[in-house]
């Protein structure tokens, strides 16, 4: 079938009723958001948030309701996707934003593409990555990673990706959304070492849309972290990262077939890895206990 581009569509969106179909690349992924409330019938008030890209740029996706328990898991960064019969509508103006990994991505940011199950009901297909032709022109997923050497130099708010080797990890702690809310989140405490310093990525990590990987977080594991943001604790200048909207966290078992295995600090990373001695590094090891954040001062005096 005749297909269109990004670029085409926010050009011509308003003149038309029905669009071609869309082959684009999933870049970013954010967590899933649940917006039900008390006395609104809904059955699935879910919706989640996707960059998108083709050869023409990047654009948000959106993907509503019960599309999401049906498609959410299965819409994995670098996953190649057929839409046909979705909708355009102008952008919410106040979600979160990725950083792209190629700076050099035109951004489409006045609209976004709308995944609906009626009105109309949109048709989505996944191509699997064998199947997908050179000549598509499809971008590759690019990333951000730093090493720990380089994260002091790193301004507050910065987005980066990091790996590293798990050296502890903190029990589950929560604290809530807003104050007297009774929402709360859900989050723990990290360290990783990646061989560059002899500090380790301190990493607070808030439950994102992967239960199943924020429970088995464990030392000795190597952690993958996407889409962190530096945060500088004053007065001691601390620096730590935390997750963001669209943060994404892999350990052992899910680095299979990932995009960022091809990077080449990660590549550097399991050389370095490779060369330590198992034993030495469990010795160093620790799991659970409460992690006070940032560290109060030796004395009273100076508190």
């Amino acid at each position: 079938s005749k297909l269109t581009n990004l670029g085409h569509l926010e050009m011509t969106w308003r003149s038309r009723v029905h669009f071609h179909p869309l082959l684009v690349r999933i870049l970013h992924k954010s967590r899933l958001k649940y917006y039900g409330k008390p006395g609104k019938k809904m059955d699935m008030p879910y919706q989640a948030y996707f960059e998108v890209a083709d050869g023409s740029g990047m654009m948000s996706m959106v993907l509503w309701n019960s599309l999401c328990p049906k498609w959410y898991h299965s819409m994995k960064v670098g996953t190649v996707l057929l839409l046909a019969k979705y909708a355009i509508k102008s952008s919410y103006p106040f979600k979160t934003h990725p950083t792209p990994g190629d700076s050099q991505m035109k951004r489409f940011a006045t609209i976004e593409i709308c995944l609906n199950v009626r009105d109309p009901p949109t048709e989505i297909s996944i191509i699997p990555e064998e199947m997908v032709k050179p000549e598509w022109g499809l971008p590759e997923v690019k990333y951000r990673f730093m090493t720990r050497s380089e994260l002091d130099d790193l301004p507050h708010n910065h987005s980066c990706d990091v790996i590293g080797l798990v050296t502890f990890v903190g029990r589950a702690e929560r604290a809530r959304k807003r104050e007297h809310s009774e929402d709360f989140w859900l989050y723990r405490w990290a360290h990783a070492i990646d061989g560059t310093s002899d500090q380790p990525f301190i990493l607070e990590l808030f439950a994102t849309s992967q239960p199943d990987v924020f429970e088995r977080i464990h030392p000795m594991t190597y952690l993958v972290c996407t889409q962190m943001r530096v945060m500088t604790e004053n007065p001691s200048r601390t620096v730590y990262l935390t997750t963001s909207n669209e943060s994404q966290i892999f350990i052992k078992g899910w680095h299979k077939g990932q995009p960022y295995t091809k990077d080449a600090k990660v590549k550097n990373f399991i050389q370095w890895m490779e060369s330590q001695s198992e034993a030495d590094q469990i010795k160093k090891t620790v799991i659970g206990g409460y992690y006070p954040f940032p560290r109060p001062p030796d004395s009273f005096l100076k508190y």
